[in-house]
C-alpha cells in the first residue's frame, strides 16, 4: 500500500491528555492520554478517513495525492527524564 506523510497539530488539553488535528486531512481529530497514544489513534483515524474517501469516490485532499515522496522528514516524540 502506498504511503505518504501528513502533518499533525497536537495540543495539550487543560483536563489532561492531548488532541491531534491535521490541516492536511480535514476531519481528523484524535485524543489520547499521551502524545504517543494520540499519534497512534490519529494514524488509525487517518486510515479510516482515507478509506471513506476511496469508498465514496471522493477526491483525496491535495496532500494525499502526492504518494511515495522521495524524501521523508518525520518528527517523533521522545520522553526526556
Amino acid at each position: 500500500m502506498p504511503e505518504t506523510v501528513i502533518n499533525l497539530d497536537i495540543e495539550s488539553l487543560p483536563e489532561g491528555g492531548y488532541v491531534a488535528t491535521s490541516q492536511d486531512l480535514p476531519g481528523l481529530v484524535a485524543q489520547g492520554r499521551t502524545i504517543a497514544e494520540c499519534t497512534e489513534i490519529a494514524q488509525d483515524v487517518a486510515l479510516k478517513l482515507v478509506e471513506s474517501y476511496v469508498e465514496h469516490g471522493d477526491p483525496l485532499p491535495p496532500k494525499l495525492r502526492a504518494v511515495n515522496p522521495a524524501r521523508i522528514e518525520l518528527d517523533i516524540p521522545i520522553s526526556i527524564p
